[in-house]
């Protein structure tokens, strides 16, 4: 029988000390984000002065969550030179930053000796975990839930090596 996962929202609301979030791809094929992107892509900037032109739901569940003491955390790796969908993603990341989130960047080339989970994912207190699947072109294939303990102690372990090498977004640049 196929698993129903909540809405990111939706778990997000659920939430009360803490959301960690790991990308592992140099490219995603998401479909909300295409008209953005394209947008980008033909010199779009993003002025964080005028909310109402990039503010958005994610942004709303982030900035609730951290209202309320969540702590969240971002990390990607990345490979370096960075794909074209990494420079648009780190143009967005202040996004992220005004919403509350913290975000660090992990260059490929230092994370070799990282045990390094296979699929992206959320973990929620530390209690469920969130895989995101993506297919060999980034394009997105569903959501999984775990609350396997003994996965979510090897992927928060993973995400705090990362977390611990990796550079905050005021100094990682592009």
């Amino acid at each position: 029988m196929p698993q129903t996962v909540p809405p990111f929202a939706e778990l997000l609301a659920r939430c009360r000390h803490s959301a960690i979030h790991l990308e592992t791809r140099d490219v995603y094929g998401v479909a909300e984000e295409d008209a953005d992107f394209a947008a980008w892509r033909n010199g779009r900037e993003y002025d964080l002065g005028d909310r109402s032109s990039w503010w958005n739901g994610f942004h709303d569940s982030v900035a609730d969550a951290v209202s309320r003491g969540v702590a969240i955390r971002r990390a990607r790796i990345v490979s370096e030179p960075v794909s074209e969908y990494i420079r648009y993603e780190h143009s967005c990341t202040p996004q992220n930053l005004v919403a509350g989130e913290e975000v660090r960047w992990l260059p490929r080339r230092l994370a070799s000796d990282l045990l390094i989970p296979g699929n992206d994912f959320w973990l929620f207190d530390n209690d469920l975990i969130r895989f995101g699947l993506f297919s060999g072109d980034g394009a997105f294939v569903e959501h999984t839930l775990c609350d396997d303990p003994a996965v979510i102690k090897s992927v928060s372990e993973a995400f705090e090596g990362i977390w611990g090498r990796a550079i905050p977004h005021d100094r990682y640049t592009i």
